[in-house]
């Protein structure tokens, strides 16, 4: 079946979410934005009566594509739930190295820009950022028995989310991907603490278990 051709508003949304991203919102104009979506003024005080209900439309969008386009293709090439939030992670440095280190988390730049008086584009932020940590918190809760039992699966996944937002500022910052590969580096040798103290845990537990059927039997 042929695609389904996009509406005004869709095109406006999408112009929205590419100029915002590269341009950031304060100097992104209405102008720029219809030109891209070729679109009048008319269709965009239709859909929206301000360019801060577009940018709420702009998050929206991000919220819904946030499975479908980062999580979901590397849940279906990763079958280690652990591998999966590096593979998570593997796509912000796609996008580094595609872009010259250039790129940016889009809500994270949103995050910082915009003024705190805009408390529902804050919330809406905040909304993104829960998502992003719920997809790898399950990753966390797939693999909850190679973890230590009573780690904090919510606050780990929010520092991975700091790692990830860090080493992408600081790759932009240099233009190279060093800064980000060298805090995912780090990152990986923190998971790598945590499944051999969940080792050793279990091994001491088996041990023990042992030594005490054995008194029994004697």
């Amino acid at each position: 079946m042929p695609a389904k051709s996009q509406t005004t508003r869709e095109r406006i949304v999408e112009a929205g979410l590419y100029l915002f991203w590269l341009r950031g919102y304060a100097a992104t104009g209405i102008a720029e934005i219809l030109s891209r979506a070729k679109a009048n003024a008319g269709s965009f005080y239709y859909s929206f009566k301000t360019k801060e209900e577009l940018l709420l439309a702009v998050l929206e969008l991000y919220v819904q594509t946030l499975s479908p386009v980062v999580v979901e293709p590397v849940r279906q090439a990763e079958q280690d739930p652990i591998e999966r939030v590096f593979g998570i992670l593997g796509f912000y440095r796609r996008n580094l190295i595609s872009t010259g280190c250039t790129y940016g988390c889009p809500i994270g730049r949103l995050a910082l820009e915009i003024p705190e008086e805009q408390f529902r584009v804050h919330k809406r932020l905040a909304d993104n950022f829960d998502g992003w940590t719920a997809a790898v918190e399950q990753c966390l809760e797939d693999a909850r028995e190679r973890l230590p039992k009573d780690l904090n699966l919510a606050t780990l996944s929010k520092f991975v989310l700091t790692v990830m937002e860090g080493g992408v500022m600081q790759s932009r910052a240099h233009r190279k991907i060093e800064p980000f590969d060298a805090s995912v580096e780090h990152l990986r040798g923190y998971f790598d603490l945590l499944i051999a103290q969940r080792e050793r845990v279990d091994v001491t537990k088996k041990h023990t278990k042992q030594n005490l059927q054995k008194s029994k039997e004697e």
